[in-house]
């Protein structure tokens, strides 16, 4: 048996099968239809759509075999990729010096005709093969594989067609949440601004009336001092207002008044940092901050309302550096990430509901922020589809369109070269993990 050459393009090769990301994704009645079509065209009980990876053949779809994957040492389809202008056929595997011991031909599915039409893309790279394959010795006539060759080709035009449709998804998903995103800055910009300016001269005139009633409180007690018997009728005003109460309670409600109005000014802050409209460039921000301010838009549905139990949450912070990024873009993601995670926390029946936010670093380069549900968790197969576009566990819930997770990581892995992953166990919960470089 002779062990298939790499391509001398292997790199770009690899690179190109990436990019259609096709590898390790469902059958799909596109490349089913042609698959059967081409085993009934050559009259083969095996077809395959076989795309040849680093070390292993994946099969997209099949025909007449039970395996989705092989070795690529012994993958026919890895040699039928280094002659990417013209079909391998194979007649007879036992009379081919480079098959005659393979352990597809010497055991199951022990082949002994082989015909593939290489996959080319556009651009010139060889992914793989449309291949019919026999149990017999045999020949294909010319119609035959006149009919593969095209056969082949719908295989790519299909491939590109996904790969289209893909990037249309991508770009309709950025452009909703970029309109859907850039109107709710505006409005926080907007009501922050209308909050700042009433507050300012609340907090102004605050000031003022503490002053001003801190002077009739003195004035009282100096007349009091001057005259300490007053008329009667004064005299019965002084016992029924009772000063010495309303002078402490006075203090108590002008200090209450004052702590509101910083919370009112803080939380302006806070729309103000999330908002962020006028930093489109790199700068460098507390990750803290940008993670309270996303708190505050969602903190109501932490708070318990009617049948919906509270939401503990755990912060466990760490000292971190001062974060280069875009801010007002992270904000966005962050808040699709808690928002993500308070969902699976009201699918979930358990007694104590717990979202638990973590921040460490990794060293002196990254930065890590964990945000962790005890919800019901995702199964492995869908933790490789949690960050596709449009694509949602929340069936039957209209308002929830599948875009936040899928935005989150293009605005982590592309806009700030960090990485956004998954750790999940199905009824115990889920982890979402940033990391990004200071």
């Amino acid at each position: 048996m002779k062990i298939p050459p790499i391509p001398s393009n292997e790199p770009e090769r690899l690179q190109a099968l990436e990019n259609y990301d096709i590898l390790d994704t469902d059958a799909e009645d596109a490349f089913d239809d042609l698959t059967q079509l081409a085993a009934y065209i050559c009259e083969t009980p095996i077809a395959l759509v076989s795309l040849v990876d680093q070390n292993r053949q994946w099969f997209k779809s099949k025909v007449g075999v039970d395996a989705t994957e092989m070795p690529r040492d012994i993958a026919f389809c890895a040699h039928a990729i280094n002659q990417p202008d013209e079909l391998l056929v194979i007649p007879n595997t036992l009379e081919d010096e480079r098959f005659a011991t393979n352990p597809l031909v010497t055991s199951d599915p022990n082949i002994r005709f082989y015909a593939g039409t290489p996959l080319v893309t556009p651009d010139g790279y060889t992914l793989g093969t449309l291949c019919a394959i026999d149990r017999v010795p045999r020949n294909l006539t010319d119609e035959q594989l006149q009919a593969l060759r095209t056969l082949g080709r719908q295989v790519i035009s299909q491939m590109e067609l996904r790969l289209k449709l893909k990037h249309l998804q991508q770009t309709q998903a950025q452009l909703i949440q970029s309109a859907k995103m850039s109107a709710l800055g505006e409005l926080v910009a907007g009501v922050a601004h209308e909050i700042n300016n009433p507050t300012a001269f609340i907090q102004d005139n605050l000031h003022h009336l503490g002053e001003y009633s801190q002077e009739l409180l003195n004035l009282t007690q100096a007349y009091q001092h001057q005259y300490p018997s007053p008329p009667e009728t004064i005299q019965n005003l002084v016992e029924t207002l009772d000063i010495e109460f309303l002078s402490a309670d006075l203090q108590k409600l002008l200090k209450s008044s004052r702590v509101g109005i910083d919370r009112i000014q803080t939380i302006v802050q806070s729309l103000r940092k999330f908002s962020r409209l006028d930093e489109s460039d790199y700068k460098t921000v507390d990750l803290h901050e940008g993670i309270e301010s996303s708190l505050l838009f969602l903190g109501h549905r932490l708070n318990p309302d009617g049948d919906r139990p509270q939401i503990t949450l755990i912060r466990e912070y760490s000292n971190l550096p001062l974060v280069s990024c875009y801010p007002r873009q992270l904000n966005q993601a962050m808040m699709h990430i808690l928002n993500n995670a308070i969902d699976a926390l009201e699918e979930q029946s358990v007694e104590e509901k717990i979202l638990r936010i973590s921040t460490s670093c990794i060293d002196e380069q990254w930065v890590r922020l964990g945000i962790a549900d005890n919800g019901v968790g995702i199964s492995e197969a869908l933790q490789r589809q949690v960050f596709q576009p449009f694509f949602t566990t929340k069936l039957g819930k209209q308002h929830h369109n599948g875009l936040g997770l899928y935005v989150s990581y293009q605005i982590i892995t592309e806009q700030h070269q960090g990485k956004l992953y998954c750790h999940s166990t199905p009824g115990q919960g889920t982890e979402l993990i940033v990391e990004i470089p200071i």
